[in-house]
């Protein structure tokens, strides 16, 4: 285990200065996945001020801009975003690896011959993720994301989704 760790911290300090964005999933990864809705709608979703801190104060410190990719619609995750100075938040997105190669083309992020654009991380807890992660460089997810995704991450947080996994990746992806 020791030895990944060493491994994965290589090639974190390898690739970290060429990391340009990073794209997060909201439910499960910004939030705990749980959906508070009454009749008329959803009512709230809880967020890590944690993970708030690191967004806004960490990742503009290494020059990484956040971006947030969700499937879900909600005006409480613009609030979010607008709150943590969040520029770039593509929600309702049912095709995520499509929106991931606009937002690259976007930010002028070309891929390898792989098709792995080395200069996104991504994080995210579960299949709809999971496409996307295997086009990226560097991949994280929370404690309880699903195993299929678990495989696929560079970084496993010791936090679950909603409780500090995103700032644990975002310190983790900035150190060294």
């Amino acid at each position: 285990m020791l030895l990944n760790y060493m491994k994965n911290l290589s090639q974190v300090n390898k690739l970290n200065k060429k990391i340009k964005l990073l794209i997060l999933d909201v439910d499960g990864t910004l939030t705990d996945g749980k959906i508070y809705m009454s009749n008329n709608g959803e009512l709230f979703k809880t967020f890590n001020i944690k993970d708030g801190y690191a967004i806004k104060n960490i990742l503009p410190l290494h020059g990484i801009v956040p971006v947030i990719l969700t499937n879900r619609d909600s005006d409480i995750v613009t609030n979010r975003c607008n709150e943590l100075e969040i520029k770039y938040c593509y929600q309702n997105c049912s095709d995520k690896v499509k929106k991931l190669h606009e937002i690259a083309e976007q930010f002028g992020i070309k891929a390898d011959t792989n098709n792995i654009y080395h200069e996104i991380a991504y994080m995210g807890d579960d299949i709809p993720d999971l496409e996307c992660m295997k086009h990226c460089g560097i991949k994280g997810c929370p404690f309880d994301a699903a195993s299929d995704v678990k495989k696929e991450a560079d970084f496993t947080s010791s936090k679950t989704g909603g409780n500090g996994a995103v700032r644990d990746f975002i310190e983790w992806l900035t150190s060294g």
